[in-house]
């Protein structure tokens, strides 16, 4: 993910959300203060992934308050300020196994957590950490780079669009290296998305009273990485199929 290290993340631009498993008026609030979102940001992210997540964050249905959490920000990632939050973001970054060296001392809190109630969402690499190999354990099942799978249409770890079904609809995102989920099958979890060999591209499940949300692609990619990547953006943007992964792990319902 070295392309991304200089992204400046600007605005996604709202699209229209029809066709998706979720309403476009959050009630996560009841009319109150607008629920806090903390967004992982340090030496397991890649710098540009926690901005875009967070842009994501605030413009989804549910308006969320974002803060960044990480150990050179101001907000600590600890038992303390998960507890004050509706969600907690792992966004992409590098490869696993280093990432999960800075990661593995807030496991447990992080485990704790989303078993009490609290909501995880990881993209890309954070989709990888919702395993447990390595990573927090989270995920009914396990991961794998789709790019190593038999019959993948993408073979490189270079950053590229690819072709997912979302909810049984055909759309190209941005990717790069992005897991596959291999799910137990006899755990409860909803598919929102497909790769083209069928396996997981994105999923919702439930983990003891939480629930976790997870994608390979890249939903929370706007224009600039595109550009950066000298990719075409055209028809490639899709803010909507994260606000749906969002507001379909929150509303519990």
């Amino acid at each position: 993910m070295i392309s991304r290290r200089r992204l400046m993340i600007g605005g996604a631009g709202a699209v229209a959300a029809g066709g998706l498993g979720w309403l476009g008026v959050s009630t996560l609030t009841g009319g109150g203060r607008q629920p806090l979102a903390l967004v992982y940001r340090g030496p397991a992210s890649t710098s540009g992934c926690p901005e875009a997540v967070a842009t994501l964050l605030r413009s989804t249905p549910s308006r969320f308050r974002v803060e960044f959490c990480g150990p050179h920000e101001n907000v600590r990632l600890s038992r303390e300020s998960l507890a004050k939050a509706v969600v907690y973001a792992q966004p992409g970054g590098g490869e696993l196994k280093p990432a999960w060296r800075h990661m593995r001392e807030y496991a447990t809190d992080i485990q704790d957590w989303v078993r009490a109630g609290g909501n995880y969402l990881g993209f890309c690499l954070g989709g990888y950490l919702a395993g447990a190999g390595p990573g927090f354990g989270l995920l009914p099942g396990g991961t794998d780079q789709y790019i190593s799978t038999p019959d993948a249409s993408v073979t490189d770890d270079d950053d590229t669009v690819i072709g997912v079904r979302w909810r049984q609809n055909p759309v190209r995102m941005y990717f790069q290296d992005g897991p596959l989920f291999r799910l137990d099958p006899r755990g409860p979890a909803t598919v929102l998305a497909t790769y083209d060999t069928g396996q997981p591209a994105a999923v919702v499940a439930p983990c003891g009273s939480g629930r976790i949300g997870v994608v390979g692609p890249h939903p929370e990619a706007d224009t600039t990485w595109f550009t950066t990547a000298r990719l075409d953006a055209s028809g490639n943007l899709h803010p909507e199929l994260g606000y749906d992964l969002i507001e379909t792990t929150v509303h519990k319902g």
